[in-house]
C-alpha cells in the first residue's frame, strides 16, 4: 500500500456551481412555521434570507481562495484517501498537534486559529506556545474519501490519525478535537499513549456518576438539566442520521437548501450565539461550511 502524500487543493467546478445556483433558484419552499422563535427549527424567513444570499451574493472563488491559503494533501490509510490541511511553524520546537472536527463541522473550524497556533510571535504570543497544525477531514467528510463499508469507528479513525503524524515526520505529537472530533482525540489518547503527550477537549464526556446523584452542585445540576434538554429537544437529527442515514441523505443531497438548513439550524442551538448564528460566524463562514458538505455530496456518509 502507498504511503505517497499528494498535493490537493479544493477546486470546485464550473459546472458544480452552475447546478448549485439551478437548484436554489427552483427550490420549493414549505410553510413558515407556527412559532415566532426557532422552537420548530430554522425560519422560514431567515432560511430564504440566505439562500437568496448563497445565490446572488456569495462568492465561492473568493472562499475557495481564502481556504487554499493553507497547504493540503491527502494520503490513504487503511485504504481510504484522507485529506488534511498541514501547515508547519516557522518555530522549529513547535510541538506537532492534531485538530478533529465534529459533525456538522469540517476543516473551516479551523481557519481563524492555524496562523495563531503556527506563528504565535506574530499574534502577540511566545514561541514556547507554536505547533505544527494537522487538520484532518474525517472519513466521508470534506475531501477524504467515502468508506464503502461499515466499521469506520472512533477507534479506527484515533488509529489513522496515529498513522497520519508519523508519516508527517512527527512521532511525539498532541491531539485536538471537538464533537465527534472530542471523541476520536479521547480515543487517540487511549489508544497511542505512548506518542501522544497529551489531548485538550472543547467536548469532554463524562457520563453522570449514580453514587453522586444525591450530592449535586449547581454546576452538576445545570450539566444533567442540559443532557435532558439535548435529549429531549436537540437530538431527533443524531437518531435519524445513526440510524436511517440513507433515508436522510435523499432530501440533503438533492437540495443545497436542505443541506443549508440540516446544518444552520445547529449552528443556532450549538453555539453561544445569542439566539442568532450570525452574532458570532459570518454568513460567508457558515456558508463555507455547508460547501463541504454540498460540494462533495457526503449526507450520507456524514450521517
Amino acid at each position: 500500500m502507498s504511503n505517497n502524500i499528494e498535493p490537493f487543493r479544493i477546486a470546485a467546478t464550473d459546472a458544480q456551481l452552475d447546478d448549485l445556483k439551478r437548484r436554489l433558484r427552483e427550490t420549493r419552499w414549505p410553510e413558515r412555521e407556527c412559532v415566532d422563535d426557532w422552537s420548530q427549527g430554522l425560519p422560514l424567513t431567515y432560511a430564504q434570507e440566505v439562500a437568496a444570499y448563497w445565490l446572488d451574493k456569495y462568492d465561492w472563488r473568493a472562499r475557495e481562495a481564502r481556504l487554499n491559503r493553507f497547504a493540503q494533501f491527502k494520503t490513504t490509510i487503511d485504504g481510504i484517501g484522507i485529506h488534511f490541511v498541514h501547515v508547519r511553524s516557522p518555530h522549529a520546537d513547535a510541538l506537532p498537534l492534531v485538530m478533529t472536527h465534529g459533525w456538522p463541522g469540517s476543516i473551516v473550524e479551523f481557519q481563524k486559529v492555524i496562523e495563531p497556533l503556527t506563528n504565535p510571535t506574530a499574534h502577540g504570543g511566545d514561541a514556547a506556545d507554536a505547533f505544527h497544525i494537522v487538520c484532518p477531514s474525517l472519513p466521508g467528510y470534506g475531501f477524504s474519501d467515502k468508506p464503502t463499508s461499515k466499521g469506520w469507528n472512533v477507534q479506527r479513525i484515533g488509529r489513522a490519525w496515529s498513522e497520519l503524524m508519523p508519516r508527517l515526520g512527527y512521532k511525539r505529537y498532541a491531539a485536538q478535537g471537538g464533537d465527534w472530533g472530542s471523541i476520536v482525540t479521547t480515543c487517540i489518547g487511549i489508544q497511542d499513549a505512548v506518542n501522544c503527550v497529551g489531548i485538550h477537549l472543547n467536548m469532554p464526556i463524562a457520563m453522570p456518576d449514580p453514587a453522586t446523584m444525591n450530592d449535586l452542585t449547581e454546576n452538576e445540576k445545570s450539566a444533567i438539566a442540559g443532557m435532558q434538554h439535548y435529549n429531549d429537544w436537540d437530538s431527533g437529527y443524531s437518531k435519524e442520521q445513526s440510524t436511517r442515514p440513507q433515508t436522510v441523505s435523499y432530501g440533503l443531497t438533492d437540495s443545497p437548501v436542505g443541506q443549508l438548513t440540516w446544518i444552520l439550524e445547529k449552528f443556532w442551538s450549538w453555539t453561544d450565539c445569542n439566539g442568532h448564528p450570525e452574532s458570532v460566524l459570518t454568513r460567508d463562514e457558515l456558508l463555507d461550511n455547508v460547501m463541504l458538505y454540498w460540494l462533495p455530496a457526503n449526507a450520507a456518509s456524514s450521517a
